[in-house]
């Protein structure tokens, strides 16, 4: 029985220690992965936050053991999503209060003095299929290849050939991307 497991099975008799001991151990690498998604700190922190907090309001059944982290990241990549998807539909919104057409692209002086390598992995991950860019991401975090099954709810044997697929498919959009926003582009192969 892992670590995880033995510290959310006795949640029920020690529950304010074990959380604690949950929350301990696993919010940095929660927090990682937010602010890698949502690029900012305040945003990365409010959604580990709540992220734990469903933790704390989950019910799990007690004759099963949990992966808790897989669980943890894959609430976290949900929560990720729906901020930049609520994000997004207010933008379209205000354009069209606004009736201010935005430009295709960003202005190339604009993206050459920008520069940012991060700025690219973001494009280049927003334009991937969210089931290969949550891959991605899960990975990128250390999660186990039977970690990653349970996150994302695919058979364990399938994880190896969803993950090379999206790891083409990202390095085809970091490419374009890079090459249409002026971001370097670094040969990977």
């Amino acid at each position: 029985m892992t670590t995880d497991a033995w510290l959310f099975r006795s949640v029920t008799t020690q529950p304010k220690l074990d959380f604690d001991s949950l929350f301990l151990a696993h919010y940095d690498g929660v927090y990682r992965l937010l602010y890698r998604i949502v690029g900012a700190r305040e945003d990365a922190e409010d959604l580990a936050q709540e992220t734990f907090l469903r933790l704390a309001r989950q019910r799990f059944r007690s004759d099963q053991e949990h992966n808790v982290r897989a669980w943890l990241y894959r609430v976290a990549t949900n929560l990720a999503y729906n901020l930049l998807r609520g994000e997004a539909r207010r933008t379209q919104r205000q354009d069209r209060f606004t009736r201010q057409a935005t430009p295709a692209a960003p202005d190339p002086a604009e993206a050459a003095l920008r520069g940012d390598e991060q700025a690219a992995v973001r494009r280049a991950l927003a334009s991937l299929a969210e089931r290969q860019a949550q891959l991605l991401l899960l990975r990128h975090a250390g999660l186990s290849y039977r970690e990653l099954a349970e996150a994302l709810g695919v058979a364990p044997g399938s994880v190896g050939a969803l993950l090379a697929r999206a790891e083409a498919a990202f390095e085809k959009a970091y490419r374009v991307t890079g090459q249409a926003e002026g971001a370097p582009n670094h040969e990977t192969r």
